[in-house]
């Protein structure tokens, strides 16, 4: 795995737990970017939409409104398993055991 299939999958990961964290399990790109800044990610709004379309188009993770320039994704049932450990979807990092 390349470096930047590294970070794609890293920021997919933070991405999907943050949307977990979530009372109605979403959340628009303008918060998103500002979430990853505080991981170290300080990605484009085009670098984010790409990841979240990609995670749409390519694992069924999230599902996403369009809202103007903003998307806004909504975690999905395989999201939130691949969160959960009680599936693998590949492309996006594994979380981590909780202690």
């Amino acid at each position: 795995m390349d470096y930047q299939e590294h970070i794609n999958q890293d920021v997919r990961l933070i991405i999907l737990k943050a949307l977990y964290s979530q009372d109605d399990y979403a959340l628009n790109s303008s918060i998103l970017q500002s979430l990853l800044q505080s991981y170290g990610h300080t990605e484009s709004r085009d670098y984010i939409h790409n990841q979240l379309r990609w995670m749409e188009r390519t694992v069924q993770a999230v599902k996403i409104t369009e809202a103007g320039s903003i998307l806004v994704a909504t975690l999905t049932s395989a999201g939130r398993d691949h969160v959960e450990r009680r599936a693998r979807l590949e492309g996006i990092k594994r979380p981590s055991p909780e202690a």
